[in-house]
């Protein structure tokens, strides 16, 4: 293949293609490359981003660093074998992904810690412009130049089903979060979280007939994931009880889920593995509640909330706890509260895209803003101040001006990274991950699954309409 050769070629003998494996010839001179790769990786043409995306998986594979489930550390966490000390960080990178990932590599390395997830959730794959072969090329692809090994865990975040489109083709949409899933598994996502906490309806007079469509669609969805995952593998799927930005979830919403789905997935499908955590509501808003001065707002969280929800979910279910999500706009001094409430896992993700923004020329800045004026202004709500309407939806330009963002000078990006390297290391330490390296090497057994070339050449996914879904 002409265009594989051409950048083999490109990478001056540091890794061969031998029947359709990757090996590594030279990691020195590998490492240098990565930059230069994982941009090829993200805004390349076609075929080389694909090309760059298999050689990136592959390497990795050589080099012993895994895409993994944390499925099993979750569930020896519910058994008791695991304590409950640390939070797991989930990481929304929706932006200069391997930038981002490097200094999650940096700052794990530098404290043992092991137990860290990369996700992005379906809505971001649109709006940023990442399907699941570039967000796990440019995770990996980091891991390698910050010399890690190990698993690696990428997670699908929030694989929602639209109320709206559900509404219109129950079917149809299901049948798009099966599709995703699909293509998610194949790129290395071994944990996903599946949410269908948006067909709650609580018109309905019980709590368990409010969460039946929920419940019941949860178990239908784990039951294919389970037909769908690579032998060796148990993905680590994770349920959703209430939409977060509602109200704060109680324990008979809890168990009226759990009752419901593990009685459904039962039946759909006999010993089959279930949940290893569920998501829960405590206060918190995707992206925080801004304030019309472009500020946000202080949240109180319901950390008692938290960690009975947490303890009842270890103890009657067996699962790792309760999901903390929408927190990264919190105050920093939150963070430690976090493994005090035994929560399993918290999602981050807006603060991340924030930093970049603060940092940004403000050529480039404006033009985002006059795009978003010209193709977003039906988001604008009545009485939304400038500030307010910006904030909301700047997300919504990381995808068509991704190019531009890849090439911000160099010191732009560097003043970047050196913010993003502070915050991991502030909430790496703070949510307690530390030495977690070897509780991950004790509980995950990495299996190793070989990407396969025609999974990326000519597997271009159109984009569908994610302004309805969750982050």
């Amino acid at each position: 293949m002409k265009a594989l050769d051409a950048l083999l070629e490109k990478l001056e003998g540091t890794v061969a293609v031998e029947d359709g494996v990757v090996r590594v010839k030279d990691e020195a001179k590998l490492k240098s490359q990565m930059p230069m790769l994982a941009e090829i990786a993200a805004v390349g043409e076609q075929p080389e981003k694909a090309l760059a995306q298999f050689i990136i998986r592959g390497a990795a594979l050589d080099l012993d660093i895994v895409p993994s489930s944390i499925h099993d550390l979750y569930m020896a966490r519910g058994r008791g074998e695991v304590a409950p000390t640390f939070t797991v960080p989930a990481m929304n990178l929706r932006t200069l992904t391997f930038l981002a990932a490097r200094a999650v590599f940096k700052n794990a390395l530098a404290i043992g810690a092991g137990a860290f997830i990369f996700e992005i959730a379906r809505s971001e794959m649109g709006y940023a412009d990442q399907r699941p072969n570039e967000y796990v090329a440019e995770v990996l692809a980091a891991a390698i130049a910050e010399g890690y090994r190990g698993p690696v865990f990428i997670q699908g975040d929030h694989f929602q089903i639209s109320p709206k489109r559900y509404a219109d083709n129950p079917e149809a949409e299901v049948q798009a979060v099966r599709d995703l899933s699909v293509e998610a598994v194949k790129a290395g996502f071994y944990n996903i979280d599946v949410d269908t906490s948006t067909l709650v309806d609580l018109s309905k007079p019980t709590v368990p007939e409010q969460q039946e469509l929920n419940y019941k669609l949860s178990a239908e969805l784990t039951a294919f994931l389970r037909g769908i995952q690579p032998e060796g593998i148990d993905i680590s799927v994770g349920g959703e009880i209430g939409e977060v930005g509602g109200h704060n979830s109680t324990e008979e919403e809890l168990r009226a889920y759990m009752d419901g789905y593990n009685a459904h997935l039962a039946e759909i499908a006999p010993g089959a593995e279930g949940l290893s955590k569920i998501s829960i509501q405590t206060g918190t808003a995707h992206g925080g509640v801004v304030l019309p001065d472009g500020t946000i707002a202080k949240v109180k969280v319901d950390f008692d909330t938290l960690k009975h929800l947490s303890r009842v979910a270890r103890e009657v279910y067996g699962m790792a706890g309760a999901v903390q999500h929408g927190a990264s706009t919190l105050p920093e001094d939150a963070f430690s509260k976090f493994p005090e409430a035994e929560a399993c896992e918290i999602h981050l993700a807006t603060n991340f895209m924030n930093i970049l923004y603060d940092h940004m020329p403000e050529d480039l800045k404006s033009e985002i803003y006059a795009y978003l004026r010209e193709h977003h202004a039906h988001e604008r709500k009545p009485g939304m101040t400038d500030e307010q309407f910006y904030y909301k939806t700047r997300k919504r330009a990381l995808g068509p001006f991704k190019k531009e963002i890849w090439a911000l000078p160099a010191e732009v990006k560097e003043a970047v990274y050196q913010d993003w390297d502070g915050q991991f290391h502030r909430l790496f330490h703070q949510l307690r991950i530390g030495g977690t390296g070897e509780i991950v090497a004790r509980t995950i057994k990495p299996v190793k699954i070989l990407p396969r070339l025609e999974d990326y050449i000519g597997t271009e996914i159109a984009s569908e309409d994610v302004s309805d879904l969750a982050d």
